[in-house]
């Protein structure tokens, strides 16, 4: 219900979360995304097919993608934030970033 000063807040509940991929050819990078679900089910239904034992990524990071005033933000504005703060970006949603350069960049969103 809205008071007509601040938009509705959404039902579900947007998250900007960051992964690690095991293979070889993504060391030291963290993939940056945007979900209306949780995250752990968001990243699963990126990998379709799992191999026996543990999965071949580690979620490091899942926040609320809502300010204070109702709004939502996306992973894209993430992505742009954490350019802007010199973080490398070598393809799509993949970040030389760390986990705490991810918070700050979702902070300053």
């Amino acid at each position: 219900m809205s008071n007509g000063f601040f938009p509705p807040r959404p039902e579900s509940r947007p998250a900007i979360y960051a992964y690690a991929d095991s293979n070889p050819q993504y060391a030291g990078l963290l993939k940056v995304g945007y979900t209306t679900v949780d995250a752990k089910s968001r990243v699963a239904q990126q990998y379709p097919t799992l191999r026996p034992g543990r999965p071949p990524y580690r979620i490091v990071l899942e926040e609320p993608a809502m300010r204070n005033d109702g709004t939502v933000f996306t992973d894209r504005d993430v992505h742009r934030m954490l350019r802007v703060n010199g973080v490398k970006n070598p393809e799509g949603e993949w970040f030389q970033a760390t986990a705490d350069q991810v918070i700050a960049a979702i902070f300053a969103v």
